[in-house]
């Protein structure tokens, strides 16, 4: 049996200082005691307490947290590739930081990761319930449809931010700004394999959305052409066995240089 994989659980959050330390304390009592856990949490330009809640809350409980701040924001994807840069964890978790994620979701997806074989892989969170306004739900699975129809990617719900893949497969992906909208996508783009985990999803308690209708279904159009694109101009590569040539010196060359 193979040494098992460290983990690390990757967090973008702005403004989220009345959310942070509960979606914390949470995490590190599902996953407290599996082998090198860690958080990473990203403030991105926060103009709250977020790092400060989250710095006293892992101090606290005494876990694990490395803790990283933007000083201006630069979106959800900037943050998550600073994040995951940052971690020391084989397989990568993401969670959004506003606590509609269920961390207590986290083990599934472990275990799905378990059955999979493919060395690049991505499982994908799918909130079949969703806790959110009946615009905001008719928005996402307009794009969904949309995005599933050009990419064929096979996932019900990418805007999910609870997703597990190794920390190795995100560094071979190109990566752009909403690009963490495209993870499965780009994933299978390098020949990885996808699978879908239901997962819980509960209402904001606090603070606000940071998207809306603009930066969240019209601005993305131009983002899928771009990854209709780029898939259409990846090309994978079939490795046969490699034949490894070594230098080979005969009997004469070994007895001149005895000689010499």
């Amino acid at each position: 049996m193979g040494k098992e994989k460290t983990l690390s659980l990757v967090i973008p959050a702005k403004d989220e200082q009345e959310s942070i330390g509960h979606l914390l304390t949470e995490s590190f009592d599902v996953m407290g005691n599996y082998p090198g856990f860690e958080v990473v949490l990203v403030d991105d330009g926060s103009r709250d307490q977020t790092l400060d809640t989250a710095v006293r809350t892992a101090r606290a409980i005494g876990g694990r947290l490395v803790a990283v701040r933007h000083d201006q924001s630069i979106g959800q994807s900037g943050a998550l590739a600073t994040g995951i840069r940052q971690a020391r964890g084989d397989l990568i978790v993401t969670m959004d930081g506003d606590g509609q994620n269920d961390p207590a979701d986290i083990p599934t997806l472990l275990q799905t990761a378990n059955t999979i074989r493919a060395s690049d892989f991505c499982i994908a969170g799918y909130r079949k319930s969703r806790k959110d306004t009946a615009w905001k739900r008719f928005q996402s699975r307009l794009a969904n449809r949309v995005r599933d129809a050009l990419l064929h990617d096979g996932v019900p719900d990418t805007g999910c931010g609870l997703k597990l893949f190794p920390r190795s497969t995100f560094l071979k992906l190109t990566w752009f700004d909403h690009g963490h909208r495209f993870i499965p996508a780009l994933v299978r783009g390098i020949g990885g394999e996808i699978a879908i985990v239901e997962v819980n999803h509960r209402p904001r308690a606090a603070g606000v959305s940071k998207y809306n209708a603009w930066n969240r279904t019209w601005a993305g159009i131009l983002d899928l052409f771009g990854v209709l694109w780029l898939l259409h101009r990846t090309r994978i590569p079939v490795i046969a066995n490699p034949v490894i040539a070594e230098p080979v010196y005969s009997d004469t060359r070994s007895s001149v240089t005895e000689r010499s």
